[in-house]
């Protein structure tokens, strides 16, 4: 991480897309491109399949630095290669794009109404490798089903101290205690979870620099504060399973909150296409988002 790139990810107009399918919910997101399941066999088949898409994306000239600031990448991305240079490298070398890593392992069951991030034994390898590939953040997320003040403050907390060895390692982590959008008392849920956030922040040290990935709340504008705090570097919501219409829309109406959409990024894009339908349809795409983030 450098000043230049910590600077851009402050103040750079755009949003971050998120490209960090991992092996649970890449099947989803091949089956919505195109791609059956019963068109590969292994997991190497799939992976294959979910970096060649990856790189169509990344390589489109739609996917450009003056709409998107940053990508995030799964693990097995970040060791893949595209036209000969490694995926984070591509990205900032030749897009002007920040590389940001998923580091989580998935989620735990549930529990006190959330579902924690499952243990992390291989952070520190995982974090070691990363800085190799030249890396600017990391990703890592948990879910709030219900209003349980328990189970929000384990989330926070669980977030709030790896994020900080994350930081220490010299990365810009983003947490991402998401909301799940049906949840009943979501409204409830992202009161319980700012004032967990707000605890936490008041702690950091003047150095540490972190972000944060919300669902776009309920009430308008509920994360503004926090996005005023010295050590936040950005906020930026999830689409959460909204379409990409009612994401934006619903996106629009908070100042400051910026996109990191995956699902509502890729709508619509299928293997099938020829380039300038591709390219065009992803162009649209990243315009409705970049124009709601604004």
């Amino acid at each position: 991480m450098t000043d230049d790139q910590l600077k851009r990810m402050a103040t750079a107009k755009g949003f971050i897309a998120a490209l960090d399918q991992s092996g649970g919910s890449t099947p989803k997101a091949l089956k919505a491109y195109g791609v059956p399941k019963d068109y590969y066999r292994t997991d190497e088949e799939m992976f294959n399949l979910i970096h060649e898409m990856r790189t169509r994306i990344i390589t489109s000239p739609s996917f450009t630095r003056e709409h998107i600031i940053a990508a995030i990448l799964f693990e097995n991305t970040m060791d893949r290669q595209i036209e000969g240079q490694y995926t984070a490298d591509y990205l900032w070398d030749k897009k002007g794009i920040l590389p940001i890593l998923k580091v989580d392992k998935g989620l735990a069951a549930e529990a006190d109404g959330v579902q924690l991030m499952k243990p992390m034994p291989q952070l520190d390898d995982l974090l070691a490798r990363a800085k190799t590939r030249h890396i600017f953040g990391t990703k890592m997320r948990s879910v709030i089903k219900s209003a349980n003040t328990k189970g929000i403050a384990a989330i926070v907390d669980q977030q709030f101290e790896i994020g900080r060895r994350i930081a220490a390692a010299g990365f810009v982590p983003i947490l991402e205690p998401e909301v799940d959008i049906h949840a009943a008392d979501k409204a409830d849920c992202e009161a319980m979870l700012l004032a967990e956030i707000n605890k936490h922040l008041a702690d950091l040290n003047d150095d540490e620099k972190i972000m944060f990935k919300v669902s776009i709340p309920s009430v308008d504008g509920l994360y503004s504060k926090i996005m005023a705090d010295a050590h936040v570097v950005r906020v930026v919501a999830l689409s959460g399973g909204y379409s990409r219409n009612d994401a934006c829309e619903r996106l629009a109406r908070n100042p400051g909150l910026i996109a990191s959409f995956s699902r509502a990024l890729t709508e619509g894009l299928t293997r099938r296409m020829n380039g300038p339908d591709f390219n065009y349809m992803l162009g649209q795409a990243i315009d409705q988002i970049y124009r709601a983030s604004l």
